[in-house]
């Protein structure tokens, strides 16, 4: 397909994607927010009646009143409104996004040779096969005996995700590697809603309908899988973000960033959920604020390479053009001759010397991280690669 026609779905379905995933997260964190603010009714009728709890809260200018019953009312309102398109539509945005950037573009944004050799079939059914395979097991786990016990069971669905990090970082490029984690948590979240949450939802209706007492059991998985939803948020959310951060997901160990970023993102919601029942130990929070510092202070780069002369000479500076316009110049440029690019990615142009003086930090943050050139398809060596690092670091353009 025409390139230019892959950037304008590449927009789209990223548009939809961050439209539906508000929604969708928005949606959840309001319901776990109303279920943890809910208070006895001060009505005794409405106890009577079978409620459970009730809040009342403002907002746009009008007062709302919003009751929970302990399992469903005697009649059944209409219209009963229900949660789950933001969901689906989330997943499937999604999924094109995947298929349409690392799957089109496997050679690229997912397979990196110095991690793995795979083909891009291989890489795929890998990527495919974490998304299924995640499901299984984590649903198996939770259908276990270690579904009784809540912490148990977070306990092994923590160590699930921390050997997929592992696993996908030793097969995909980091970029391709955080993306498949966040797709396979988001995948968890989805399923949860489709074949656990709603159908929960469905049988206490069925029960109603046909005049029998509904059972609460259905209503209690729902219940377990909706609080490990909101758990997995803010990692989804940062793996969603991360290929902007090469610092992360290209580091040697980016499997152990990764899971000290979840780790930290979940402990944060953690505490939040907590706080919104109005007893929020401060340990959570703080673990997660000191798992993020310790993993930016652990990957903050050295002064300088060893072994590497100053370069700020109008002759070194020289070699970097040389080097930049050879590398890099392929896609940052006026005309772009790159094959699947129609236009130099984020602006940045680098096909003169003026230009590549304009983003010299730029340059040395793309290229120290490794980040650039992509999947070094342009094949830029280590002393190339070094010799912009002491580049930058002397101080950048000498001219």
């Amino acid at each position: 397909m025409n390139p230019y026609w892959l950037d304008w779905l590449n927009l789209l379905g990223r548009w939809l994607h961050l439209i539906s995933g508000i929604a969708w997260i928005g949606a959840s964190f309001y319901f776990v927010w109303l279920d943890n603010h809910l208070l006895q009714p001060k009505n005794p009728d409405d106890s009577d009646k079978g409620i459970a709890g009730e809040v009342w809260s403002v907002h746009g200018g009008g007062f709302y009143h919003a009751q929970k019953y302990r399992v469903a009312p005697q009649l059944l309102p209409e219209p009963l409104h229900w949660f789950k398109w933001e969901a689906y539509t989330t997943w499937l945005s999604g999924f094109f996004m995947l298929c349409l950037v690392y799957y089109v573009g496997a050679g690229t944004y997912l397979i990196d040779p110095a991690v793995a050799a795979l083909s891009p079939m291989e890489a795929i059914t890998i990527g495919l096969g974490t998304l299924v395979l995640g499901w299984l097991f984590y649903d198996g786990l939770c259908r276990s005996p270690l579904g009784r016990n809540d912490r148990q069971l977070g306990l092994a669905v923590a160590m699930l995700a921390a050997a997929a990090a592992w696993g996908l970082c030793h097969v995909f490029s980091g970029r391709g590697a955080f993306i498949h984690y966040g797709a396979m948590l988001g995948t968890l979240m989805v399923a949860n809603v489709f074949f656990v949450i709603i159908p929960g939802q469905r049988e206490l209706i069925k029960a109603k309908l046909a005049g029998r007492e509904p059972d609460p059991a259905p209503g209690l998985k729902a219940r377990q899988r909706s609080l490990h939803n909101t758990y997995f948020t803010l990692p989804v959310i940062f793996t969603m973000m991360s290929n902007h951060y090469a610092m992360v997901f290209n580091h040697p160990y980016n499997w152990v960033l990764l899971i000290a970023i979840s780790i930290a993102g979940a402990a944060i919601r953690v505490y939040f959920v907590a706080r919104h029942k109005g007893h929020a130990s401060p340990v959570p929070i703080v673990l997660g604020v000191v798992l993020l510092a310790g993993v930016a202070f652990a990957i903050s780069p050295a002064s300088a390479p060893q072994a590497v002369a100053s370069v700020n000479t109008a002759d070194q500076f020289a070699q970097v053009v040389h080097i930049v316009q050879n590398r890099c110049a392929s896609c940052h440029a006026e005309k772009v001759t790159q094959a699947g690019f129609v236009a130099a990615p984020k602006g940045v142009m680098l096909d003169t010397p003026e230009r590549i003086a304009s983003h010299a930090t730029q340059i040395y943050q793309q290229v120290s991280s490794r980040a650039m050139p992509l999947g070094n398809l342009t094949g830029m060596t280590d002393q190339e690669r070094q010799f912009i690092v002491a580049w930058g670091i002397a101080g950048g353009p000498s001219k």
